[in-house]
């Protein structure tokens, strides 16, 4: 019973991780319905049932958004782990300033990107013009990155199942 179940809003946006008793009770008021299930049994003095692993909340949760700031890991998340001038997929990645500082690059979300350590060092504090370098895509500030709002939770217990609902490009 202390298994993790992801919690979605209504509209599919991960909410919360709960423990298996909660899940149940929110799917007994009928306030959850079953998403995804676990290989699990839930056994009762009466019956025996499927472990739930993903609930949606049947009626839209109203949650403030936190205010992101940029740090190493919400940046890798916000890039999918993804090196933005090669596209290299890694979790040996470095960060790297668009403009660089000495020209008065900043450290936030539009001046930030995860590099892999090959063109981190051919770019080096150049521009991008200098380096004749491009990106795949521009950097912006995300609206929201749910791995890293439920990081809490889910260092203690992540399950493949979650991964498309948490939509992060993690390489595994």
């Amino acid at each position: 019973m202390n298994q993790g179940v992801l919690v979605l809003n209504q509209n599919y946006e991960p909410l919360n991780i709960c423990r298996l008793r909660r899940a149940l009770v929110l799917m007994q008021k009928d306030k959850a319905q079953v998403i995804e299930n676990d290989t699990r049994k839930v056994h009762t003095v009466d019956r025996v049932f499927e472990s739930p692993s993903v609930i949606r909340i049947v009626y839209f949760v109203k949650k403030p958004r936190p205010n992101l700031q940029p740090s190493r890991q919400s940046i890798f998340a916000r890039d999918g782990y993804t090196c933005q001038y090669c596209g290299k997929v890694s979790r040996d990645l470095t960060l790297d300033h668009v403009v660089p500082k000495r020209i008065g690059g900043k450290k936030d979300w539009e001046n930030l990107v995860s590099a892999c350590k090959g063109c981190n060092n051919r770019k080096g504090d150049k521009t991008l013009k200098e380096a004749k370098m491009k990106l795949i895509k521009e950097p912006k500030k995300p609206k929201y990155l749910p791995k890293l709002t439920l990081s809490r939770y889910s260092r203690l217990e992540e399950k493949e199942e979650w991964r498309r609902y948490l939509s992060y490009g993690s390489p595994a």
